[in-house]
């Protein structure tokens, strides 16, 4: 069978059992603060397992992409050494809410395996949970008892403790015992010398876990204790990868189908061969360097196509981690010195296109972003090298055969260099580098970031059960509802009071809007109450409203029942905020018009202030071209088009009109559809807007830029704001006037100021040249020798820095060996600059950058550069001579 093949069989046969098939959820984490990546294939039904929304089915299936390289599942270094450790994977999985439990789910997965897929019963193990008498959790009897009917073997059954058989996605949230389901794919000579049950979980590459069968029962508070969930729940995870590792025979998961596409043109790519005598080892560094690639790309193709572009925060690093872990293998082991993962992406976009179209439909968007990145990664290695360079030269160094943590945690963290890359250069220049000394760096940053994070939640207070909110704000901005739950938060910023309600006018920030703010008041024991809304954000399907008011717990814990309050939010501030979404409705299809059609949203942000729109472009929006769009949307503005809002369509139907649609978010089988003329603006969208596009009065834009490779950003105006701009832009384009004397023709009057501001600039650098040509013919009669030395020590009156750089340079022309040391003040601040021959810095290990770092503590500054040139400043300009005297004397000795 082909993964393809495998793949439909599985969603086929969970159709014959009644389950409704649905998508995978996007690569990324959407309004889930726990997760940065969807990491399982449960992640997006969390809400239904805790009972806050309801499924569309009680069963279902489906295949989700998952993405685990950081936190309690990091297999981030595992990839590559081994033959089934993967960044992304997919996850085949049934689920039950409330449903089926244990038999069913545990008959259907032995009928699947054995008897559609034919995989050998007698290579099987499972396991089932032993218990935990800490948290209070029996040996799980039932699942045991189910087995031994299937299999009619205990020796194939293995009890398993917590850590195995006890399956928990973090820290809180749902979890209960599990059943696993391995399979030994060794061959009959291994099998006779040690059995299969010896070595499961103990890391064998050909004795794996291909099914978990999770037990949804529980739910683990922010305490530690466990409660029972309202309702039980199966959720199960078969890894694709290794299921066709197991039904195609194979002893890796990179020898199936999945992989060997890349693989065989990684191959072409490098001219070298994957696998020595056909045998796959971690040892080898080609085979490793395939293996990292393969799956790393798999990873950032599909996170760039959901909508997660790579940077240097959150998902977006780890994103730009991995892709550069593997420019690096290719890099160092397959003698890439030119972008090549984006050569792969149009052969992972077609092998994909039936499974996850998302990919296909951007390909050329992808392949330009991962190359940008590889180009830039590529001149960062070459960066990496030269500064190693200058580094074992250092005469430390050199003398402790050690490159200090501190250098590499340097290298790793402000040039993007990896650890492992550096120390691999240092071995080949017969260095080591200072291990404890990084890890000691490392864990200093990580404290700090996560001093920076800190956000601790305690659990939710519950005054009655939430089955999802209502939200009203479409059509109401205030309404009476009820508090159904509360919790205290600590924050960087302070404590905060989170409270959610059974309804509720407030938007919660989704799509690029933000939150709505306002006032929740309600009366308790005969007191009044009102809570500031600062901000409304989306967790998970619950409406988090965010307050200060931290001390309201008190009154809160008054009651044990629900509270009638009255929601109200800003509304003249929300007005606004409708304004500016709006009219990001109208401006993306004014691009596409102007553009072309390639122009999809990659991330947007709309407050009362301003709209923020990033899009896919590969060039600069010229002036021109702005200027039409801003025409184009003043043009709608003017025709006053009412809003069409449509809720609850079919989204296959939405779709068949021209709804426009954002990649990376998913969406239900019921969409709402904003209109503005059907044959202008349709999109899928959850956000509130105008009633007509006349209300947003004005659109202007402020600014165009770059974010990233193919990717612009614009920010705009609408409304009040973009008037009060025009009426500022007037006054200063008057003030200007009366400056000029009342010029006619601004321009040119400028144009005119400027020409005469560049001829004085030019005669003061004239004069200042000659005035350094007297100071270089005076110093020159001042060399003086130490041995074969020529060297000047001397303090000196320049105008800039930049001066003394040239004097430098050029008394240098004029000596041998030399050494120059000179210092002057500029603007009551003293500089130091010490040039020292390359022949000397070759020789004699002098370092320029070390002596004037050293050498500025005198005037209280600090400095640094290269071996041969290097500068200094400082704030005590009386210590400028002791610091010229200083770097003679680290010098001369």
């Amino acid at each position: 069978m082909t993964s393809h093949q495998i793949r439909k069989a599985f969603l086929d046969f969970f159709v014959s059992k009644g389950h409704l098939i649905v998508p995978s959820a996007p690569l990324v984490a959407k309004n889930d603060p726990t997760l940065m990546f969807n990491n399982s294939g449960m992640a997006q039904f969390k809400d239904f397992f805790l009972g806050n929304g309801t499924p569309p089915k009680s069963r279902i299936a489906d295949t989700q992409k998952c993405l685990r390289v950081s936190g309690k599942h990091n297999d981030l270094e595992e990839v590559g050494f081994d033959t089934y450790h993967h960044t992304m994977f997919e996850m085949l999985g049934n689920w039950s809410f409330g449903d089926y439990f244990k038999k069913e789910a545990l008959t259907w997965s032995w009928e699947l395996l054995t008897e559609v897929y034919k995989l050998p019963k007698d290579r099987i193990y499972v396991s089932v949970f032993q218990g935990d008498e800490k948290d209070g959790v029996p040996f799980d009897q039932e699942a045991f008892d189910i087995w031994k009917e299937i299999i009619g073997d205990e020796d194939r059954i293995i009890l398993g403790n917590k850590k195995d058989n006890f399956w928990e996605m973090g820290d809180i949230g749902p979890c209960g015992p599990c059943s696993e389901i391995h399979i030994d794919l060794r061959n009959q000579e291994e099998i006779d010398i040690i059995g299969g049950k010896e070595l499961v979980n103990n890391d064998h590459p050909q004795v794996v876990e291909i099914w978990n069968n999770v037990f949804m029962q529980f739910e683990r508070k922010a305490d530690g204790s466990l409660l029972p969930l309202p309702a039980k729940h199966v959720d199960t995870g078969m890894g694709f990868e290794r299921l066709c590792m197991a039904i195609q025979g194979k002893k890796s998961n990179y020898d199936t189908d999945i992989f060997q596409n890349t693989i065989s043109v990684i191959e072409e790519l490098s001219g070298k061969k994957y696998g020595v005598n056909g045998t796959l080892r971690s040892d080898n560094y080609v085979d490793v360097a395939m293996r990292v690639i393969s799956d790393h790309l798999r990873a950032v193709s599909f996170a760039i196509a959901d909508g997660q572009l790579p940077s240097n925060a959150k998902a977006g690093y780890v994103i730009r981690r991995i892709l550069r872990r593997a420019v690096r293998y290719g890099y160092s082991y397959l003698d890439f010195r030119e972008p090549f993962m984006c050569k792969l992406v149009p052969v992972l976009a077609t092998q994909f296109e039936y499974v996850f179209p998302e990919l296909h439909a951007q390909v050329d968007f992808v392949t330009k972003v991962v190359e940008e990145e590889e180009k830039t990664f590529l001149r960062t290695l070459e960066l990496g090298l030269k500064r190693l360079d200058h580094i074992f030269a250092d005469a430390k160094t050199i003398e402790t055969k050690t490159l200090d943590g501190n250098t590499v945690f340097e290298l790793s963290d402000t040039f993007g260099f990896p650890v492992d890359l550096t120390a691999l250069i240092a071995r080949e220049k017969g260095f080591a580098i200072d291990e404890e000394g990084f890890k000691s760096a490392l864990a200093e940053q990580k404290a700090r970031s996560r001093k920076d994070a800190t956000k601790e939640a305690a659990d939710w207070i519950e005054l009655g059960d939430v089955d999802g909110v209502e939200f009203l704000g479409y059509d109401f901005e205030e309404s009476p509802a009820q508090l159904m739950k509360y919790r205290s938060v600590k924050t960087k910023a302070g404590d905060e009071l989170h409270i959610v309600l059974d309804q509720t006018p407030f938007y919660a920030e989704m799509g690029g809007q933000v939150g709505d703010v306002g006032t929740i008041t309600f009366e308790l024991n005969g007191q009044n109450h009102t809570l500031q809304v600062i901000d409304t954000k989306k967790e998970n399907d619950l409406f988090v409203h965010i307050t200060k008011n931290s001390k309201m717990v008190d009154v809160l814990e008054q009651t044990q029942t629900p509270i009638n309050v009255f929601a109200k939010i800003d509304s003249e501030r929300r007005k606004d905020i409708e304004k500016n979404h709006t009219a990001t409705h109208l401006m993306l299809s004014a691009m596409r018009k102007v553009l072309g059609n390639h122009v999809v949203q990659r991330g947007s942000y709309q407050n009362d202030e301003v709209t923020r729109f990033d899009f896919s472009h590969f060039s600069k929006v010229t002036d021109e071209e702005l200027l039409q769009i801003e025409d184009i949307v003043n043009e709608k503005i003017r025709e006053n088009i009412a809003l069409d809002e449509k809720r609850n369509v079919p989204i296959a139907e939405a779709m068949n009109f021209g709804a426009t649609a954002t990649f990376g978010e998913k969406y239900g089988d019921f969409v709402r559809v904003i209109t503005f003329d059907p044959n202008f603006s349709v999109e899928l969208c959850g956000g509130t807007h105008v009633p007509a596009t006349g209300e947003i009065g004005l659109f202007k834009f402020i600014s165009e830029g770059s974010v990233s490779a193919g990717v612009r950003r614009v920010e705009a105006i609408t409304g009040k704001k973009a008037l009060e701009m025009m009426r500022k832009q007037g006054e200063t384009l008057e003030q200007i006037k009366g400056l000029l004397k009342g010029a006619v023709d601004l321009p040119k009057a400028i144009e005119a100021l400027i020409e005469e501001k560049n001829q004085l600039q030019r005669k003061i650098e004239s004069l200042e040249n000659e005035k350094l040509q007297v100071i270089k013919t005076e110093l020159l009669g001042k060399i003086q020798k130490n041995g074969d030395i020529m060297f000047i020590a001397e303090k000196v009156e320049v105008p800039s820095a930049d001066s003394l750089r040239q004097l430098a340079y050029d008394l240098k022309k004029h000596m041998e060996n030399a050494v120059v040391i000179l210092g002057t003040i500029i603007n009551q601040k003293p500089s130091l600059a010490v040039m020292i021959d390359e022949t000397l810095v070759a020789e004699k290990s002098l370092n320029a950058g070390n002596t004037v770092r050293e050498a500025a503590k005198a005037m209280k500054g600090g400095g640094g550069g290269q071996p041969h040139f290097a500068t200094a400043g400082g704030s005590d300009a009386e210590g400028l001579t002791n610091a010229i005297n200083k770097a003679k004397e680290l010098i001369f000795g």
